[in-house]
């Protein structure tokens, strides 16, 4: 009976190994397309790339940066792209991304479909302003027990013109949890003013390629390649009170936004909700109460949901989603600010808009 188990364990093992030598070879034959030519734009840029790669990584090693928060692995849907001509049926792991509208004007996520033949696409004009930065690790600093703030001083180019609010993308080496290297995009947490500095607030993501690599690995003065800037979470241009609610290291684009308000002097009234589990999990409350003390129109009211019994804590306590109701009466006038996970974000718009304010006046950036 033994001798069987084991006779069949190989049998599977050996076709199982067969089959991924199939499969290596029909990549190298069968999927070997060729150079395929990707015209950007109706000709603004012509490209001749090597086929069969999918468009997000073609793109990318010929300058041009589409965002992708998850760096391709088809979690996050921005990678979107109009394909004119060449792009073929829509594959199913592109579906859950793309709206019936979507679909039927030929957008297609950029990370999925492989480049097999001539295609013909568009993208937004301002990405082709998108660059690529070398930059240095100037400083590393523990925020919490699992955040690190790190600082990058740009080399080349030396100057970077972002809007508040705004992300880069991080690139990772290979290194033993990837044999190439991998993009992942955090919001900038510096002040947009300081063009020649980048900081990210990295939180640690359990087997987490890009995380665990700054976590483990990144020393002070290694090089690091990033590209930007992107997005379009930033403040709108009215004079509406805000209301600024993040998480976790979704505190970065919430502090660039409320240091450009205020080294530009905006009057606007503002509070700024931050939920964390439990003392060990708060950070920069110093800047935050110093931000507090130098503009009478900021308010910084962190909770906690689940306080430790040491923590001796004496401020707001609960979701804080049911912080927030507690305290916003009447948004009918207001506009709000949200970063943090889909779940968060979910949820603090449901509360948000049962409180009076309009669901067009509430921006976010989600985390993917």
């Amino acid at each position: 009976m033994l001798v069987t188990l084991f006779i069949s364990v190989g049998i599977i093992s050996a076709v199982a190994v067969f089959l991924a030598l199939l499969m290596v070879i029909a990549d190298a034959t069968i999927g070997n397309y060729g150079e395929v030519t990707v015209n950007v734009n109706g000709g603004a840029r012509e490209l001749v790339v090597p086929g069969g790669q999918p468009l997000l990584k073609a793109l990318t090693g010929e300058g041009i940066f589409i965002p992708s928060a998850c760096g391709g692995r088809g979690s996050c849907g921005l990678c979107k792209v109009k394909v004119v001509e060449g792009g073929g049926q829509i594959l199913p792991t592109e579906l859950p991304w793309l709206s019936e509208e979507e679909k039927k004007s030929n957008i297609r996520l950029s990370c999925q479909f492989k480049v097999k033949n001539d295609l013909s696409i568009q993208i937004p004009d301002e990405l082709f302003l998108v660059k690529q930065f070398t930059t240095v690790v100037e400083s590393i600093r523990d925020l919490t027990h699992d955040i690190k703030e790190v600082r990058l001083k740009l080399i080349d180019p030396p100057e970077i013109t972002p809007v508040a609010g705004q992300f880069v993308q991080f690139q990772v080496p290979a290194y033993e949890l990837t044999d190439e290297p991998v993009y992942r995009a955090y919001s900038m947490a510096s002040i947009p003013s300081d063009k020649n500095h980048i900081e990210l607030e990295i939180r640690l993501v359990p087997n987490g390629i890009c995380t665990t690599y700054v976590h483990k690995y990144l020393k002070e003065g290694d090089e690091v390649l990033v590209n930007g800037p992107y997005g379009d979470f930033y403040l709108q241009n009215t004079d509406r009170d805000i209301i600024c609610i993040a998480g976790g290291s979704g505190m970065a684009p919430i502090k660039s936004i409320l240091l450009d308000m205020q080294e530009k002097g905006l009057k606007r009234k503002a509070t700024y909700f931050f939920g964390a589990r439990s003392a060990r999990d708060l950070f920069l409350l110093d800047e935050m109460r110093q931000l507090e003390k130098e503009n009478e129109h900021f308010t910084f009211m962190p909770a906690l949901s689940e306080p430790d019994e040491g923590d001796n804590w004496k401020g707001e306590v609960g979701l804080i989603t049911d912080v927030v109701a507690r305290h916003v009466k009447d948004g009918a006038s207001k506009e709000a600010y949200l970063c943090g996970s889909p779940g968060m974000i979910d949820a603090c718009i449901k509360v948000l808009t049962e409180c009076g304010v309009p669901e067009d006046r509430i921006y976010y950036d989600k985390f993917a």
